[in-house]
């Protein structure tokens, strides 16, 4: 059983940086598509970044530029790096696991500049909390 465990969080000014981690455990393939996600109001996610097996990558337009998401070799780890942080960001954030279809929702969501709620991601870490503020 897939499971996800966020780490990194915490208070920055704007303009500061922020690494969150995404352990991954108990994976048996390669996953097909992995996300960030953050919460913007109690019933609402938002995409964020999102990659594929391939490495193929998509970020939502308000982040684009600002936020890298990468992972390591044996897919143990996923990364959302952080930069130019705005109040904005604040959310708490998380990563998903999910089948290579979402990752193409994800990116249509990213292309059309529309907010993708990750329904169609299986598997969800608790979240990390990520403050901005002066």
């Amino acid at each position: 059983q897939v499971q996800l465990v966020e780490s990194g969080g915490g208070s920055v000014q704007p303009g500061g940086s922020l690494r969150l981690a995404c352990s991954i455990s108990g994976i048996t393939e390669i996953p097909r598509c992995m996300a960030w996600f953050r919460r913007i109001s109690e019933k609402e996610r938002e995409g964020v970044a999102a990659v594929d097996s391939s490495g193929e990558t998509s970020y939502a337009d308000s982040v684009k530029g600002r936020f890298a998401i990468s992972h390591d070799n044996a897919w143990n780890t996923l990364w959302l790096q952080m930069n130019s942080l705005k109040s904005e960001d604040a959310a708490m954030y998380y990563c998903a696991a999910g089948p290579r279809a979402a990752c193409r929702t994800f990116e249509a969501h990213a292309e059309a500049r529309a907010r993708y709620n990750g329904k169609d991601f299986h598997t969800w870490g608790q979240g990390t909390q990520v403050t901005v503020s002066s």
